[in-house]
C-alpha cells in the first residue's frame, strides 16, 4: 500500500553513502581477477552433476544475486527430501587474492533504495555465481531427510553442479499455491514450512511480528514508504534456509571447529519484566506458557501484541559470531532460533558463509578443514559483527532520511499512531499512514493502543523528526 511520496528530486543518497564511507565501486584489481575466474571457476575438488535435478529460486522481485535454488520432495516412508542448492562462491574467490581480500572488508552486501553495495563484483554475484535460471553453476548441495515431523534425520553435503528450472518471487508463489498450480519442486513447501514453525515453536524461538518499513522507488522518480507484511511463503522459505543453518551448525560442532551465528539466553529478570509488561498491557500469559508460545499466539493486528513485541527485543540482544577450533564452545546456541545456528545459505551476499561452508565440506567428507578457513576463523566474528553494525545503521539512515522527506511538507498536521514503548514524557510510536517510526514527546501515555500525535519539526539534513502527543 503506497502512502506517501516525497517531492520529486528533493534528494538521493548519495550524502548517506559518503557519511558511511560505502565504497563506490570495486579497485581495478579485484574486477580483474574476478574476470579472470568468472569463466574459469576453480576446481574445488570433483563435483557431482545434478543438473537433472528440478530446482527453483524463489526471491524477491527484481533480485540477480541468487544464493539458493530449492527442491522438496515428499517421502513415501513419510517426510521430506530437502535438496537445497547453496552457489559455490567459493569456486570463483582464490584464497588471500583480490576478491578475498575486498571481501572481507565489506563483510556482506548492503541494500540501499538506490541501489546496493555488492560484496563481490556483479561479475560473479549477478553473473557466473548466480544461480540463475537456465544456467549451469557450480554450487554445494545439501540433501536434508526429514521425518514426518519435519526434524532431520540425515544430511548429505557435497559440490555439485546444478541448473534452475524456473525464478519465482514470494507473491507468484504465493498466487500459485492458492490457485493449486504450483511448481512441483515447492507444492510441498507449505507443509514442510508450517511443520518448521511449529517445530521453532516448540524450541523456543522468538520470532517478533513489528511493523516492516520498506522503501521502493516511486513513478515520478521519489520514494514511497510502505508498511511491508511478510508473507507465508517467505516465512516457509525462510525455514529451510534456517534448517541448513542449523543441520551445519551441528556439523561444526560435532567436529569441534567453524563458526557459529550466537545470541545469549535472556535472564530471568529481564523475562519477568516482560512478563509484568504483558500483565500491564492486559495480555494473558499462562504461567506453563514460554515466551515463545506466548508470542505465537498473539494477534499482530492488536496494539497491545504490537508494544509486547517492542520490548520483546530486550530478550534479543547480544547477538554475534562465535569461532571456536579445537572443542565445542561454551556458548553455542541462537536463543532467538532455539538453538544452534550458522550462516551458510547466502555466501553471495554474506562474508562468513564462504567460511562455514567449507568447514562442513570438510569434515563431512574427511578432510582436513582447508589452512586459509582455520586462519579466518579468528577474524570472522569481529569482521561480521563490524558489518551487521554498519548495515544496521545503514538500513535505519535510509528510512529515516525517506521518513523526513516524506514528512517536511507536513509539520504541524496530526496523525494517528500505535504506542510501541512509553516512558513518563516520551514515547516510541509508529504512525499507520504513512508508516513512519518516531519518538513522541508528552505526558499520560497509555501502555499500549492508538493515539494521535502532532509534527512538531522535521529536520531533513539531520533525518530527525519530531512529534508531541496531541
Amino acid at each position: 500500500m503506497a502512502l506517501a511520496v516525497h517531492t520529486p528530486g528533493a534528494g538521493d543518497f548519495a550524502s548517506l553513502r559518503a557519511e558511511f564511507e560505502l565504497p563506490e565501486y570495486f579497485p581495478a584489481d579485484v574486477l580483474a581477477e574476478a574476470e579472470s575466474v568468472a569463466g574459469d571457476p576453480t576446481g574445488n575438488g570433483s563435483r557431482e552433476d545434478a543438473t537433472d535435478l528440478p530446482f527453483v529460486t524463489v526471491d524477491p522481485p527484481g533480485s540477480k544475486d541468487l544464493d539458493q535454488a530449492v527442491l522438496i520432495e515428499p517421502l513415501a516412508r513419510g517426510g521430506f527430501r530437502v535438496q537445497y542448492a547453496i552457489a559455490d562462491i567459493a569456486a570463483f574467490v582464490p584464497p588471500g587474492g583480490p576478491v578475498d581480500r575486498e571481501a572481507r572488508r565489506r563483510g556482506q552486501t548492503l541494500y540501499l533504495p538506490d541501489g546496493n553495495v555488492p560484496l563481490h563484483p556483479p561479475e560473479l554475484s549477478e553473473g557466473a555465481a548466480s544461480l540463475l535460471p537456465g544456467m549451469v553453476r557450480p554450487s554445494v548441495l545439501w540433501t536434508i531427510d526429514t521425518d514426518a515431523g519435519g526434524e532431520p534425520v540425515s544430511v548429505h553435503v557435497r559440490r555439485a553442479l546444478v541448473r534452475s528450472t524456473e525464478r519465482f518471487d514470494y507473491e507468484t508463489v504465493a498466487a500459485a499455491l492458492a490457485a493449486g498450480t504450483a511448481h512441483p519442486s515447492i507444492a510441498a513447501l507449505p507443509v514442510l514450512g508450517r511443520l518448521r514453525r511449529e517445530l521453532a515453536v516448540h524450541r523456543g524461538a522468538v520470532e517478533l511480528q513489528l511493523p516492516e518499513q520498506e522503501i521502493v522507488a516511486g513513478p515520478d522518480g521519489g520514494w514511497i514508504l510502505t508498511r511491508r507484511p511478510r508473507p507465508d511463503v517467505e516465512a516457509w522459505n525462510a525455514e529451510i534456509s534456517l534448517l541448513t543453518g542449523m543441520v551445519a551448525a551441528s556439523i561444526m560442532l560435532e567436529a569441534g571447529v567453524g563458526v557459529l551465528r550466537t545470541l545469549p539466553e535472556a535472564d530471568a529478570e529481564t523475562v519477568n519484566w516482560l512478563r509484568r509488561s504483558a500483565h500491564a498491557l492486559g495480555i494473558d500469559w499462562p504461567r506453563d506458557a514460554t515466551v515463545s508460545e506466548l508470542l505465537a499466539g498473539l494477534d499482530p493486528r492488536n496494539p497491545a501484541s504490537l508494544a509486547l513485541y517492542a520490548g520483546t527485543t530486550r530478550l534479543l540482544r547480544g547477538a554475534g559470531y562465535t569461532s571456536f577450533d579445537g572443542g565445542r564452545p561454551s556458548a553455542a546456541a541462537h536463543a532467538g532460533i532455539g538453538g544452534p545456528y550458522a550462516h551458510v545459505t547466502a555466501p553471495i551476499r554474506r562474508l562468513v558463509d564462504r567460511f562455514a561452508t567449507e568447514v562442513c565440506l570438510a569434515v563431512t567428507h574427511g578432510r582436513p578443514v582447508p589452512e586459509w578457513v582455520r586462519e579466518a576463523l579468528g577474524e570472522l566474528p569481529e569482521l561480521m559483527n563490524a558489518s551487521d553494525n554498519r548495515a544496521a545503521r545503514v538500513e535505519r539512515a535510509c528510512l529515516d532520511q525517506v521518513e523526513a522527506w516524506i514528512l517536511a511538507e507536513h509539520v504541524g498536521r496530526t496523525f494517528d499512531a500505535v504506542v510501541l514503548r512509553a516512558e513518563e514524557n516520551k514515547a516510541e510510536v509508529f504512525l499507520e499512514n504513512p508508516p513512519v517510526l518516531g519518538k513522541c514527546s508528552g505526558t499520560g501515555f497509555p501502555d499500549s493502543g492508538r493515539i494521535a500525535v502532532r509534527l512538531t519539526s522535521v529536520d531533513v539534513e539531520k533525518r530527525k523528526v519530531s512529534f508531541e502527543r496531541a
